[in-house]
C-alpha cells in the first residue's frame, strides 16, 4: 500500500503534538517524506488543520507550519462532483467525512488513514488507524 489518504484527525495529531497520536501520525508523514508513501489530504483538510492550529499559533506561525509541512502531502481540491456526492449520500452522517470519503475516492487512494474508522462504515476502501496502517507496512517491508 504507497497511495494512503490521511484524514483531518491526522494531520492535527501531529501538527500538535496531541499525545499519544502524534508519534504514529509521525511516522506515517516520515514515511512520506522518504519518498515511500504517498499521502494525499483534500484542500478541506488543510482549511481544519490551520483552524486548529490558530489556538495554539500565532496566524504567522500557523501559515509557517502549514507551508513547510505541506511539502509532504498531495493536496487535493474540493469540486462540484464531490460536494454532490457527498450531499447525496445516505452512507455518512457527517458531511465532512462524506467529503473525505469521495475525495479519497475520486484520486484513486487505496486507504484512509484515520482514527474515526466508525464514521466510514460504508467505505468500499479500506479505512485503517495509524497503528494498523503501520502494522502492515511493517509487515509489508523486504
Amino acid at each position: 500500500m504507497k497511495n494512503v489518504f490521511i484524514d483531518t484527525n491526522i494531520l492535527i495529531d501531529f501538527l500538535t503534538n496531541r499525545k499519544p497520536f502524534d508519534l504514529k501520525a509521525g511516522k506515517i508523514f516520515s514515511l512520506s517524506e522518504q519518498k515511500i508513501l504517498n499521502c494525499g489530504v483534500s484542500s478541506l483538510s488543510i482549511a481544519n488543520t490551520h483552524y486548529h492550529l490558530l489556538k495554539l499559533l500565532k496566524t504567522e506561525a500557523a501559515n509557517e507550519l502549514l507551508r513547510k509541512f505541506k511539502i509532504l502531502l498531495v493536496v487535493h481540491p474540493l469540486n462540484e462532483k464531490l460536494i454532490d456526492l457527498a450531499l447525496n449520500t445516505s452512507d455518512f452522517t457527517d458531511f465532512e467525512d462524506a467529503l473525505q470519503y469521495f475525495t479519497a475516492l475520486e484520486f484513486g487512494y487505496e486507504a484512509i488513514l484515520t482514527r474515526n474508522q466508525k464514521d466510514f462504515k460504508n467505505s468500499t476502501i479500506p479505512i485503517l488507524t495509524p497503528d494498523q496502517f503501520l502494522e502492515i507496512y511493517k509487515k509489508s517491508e523486504p
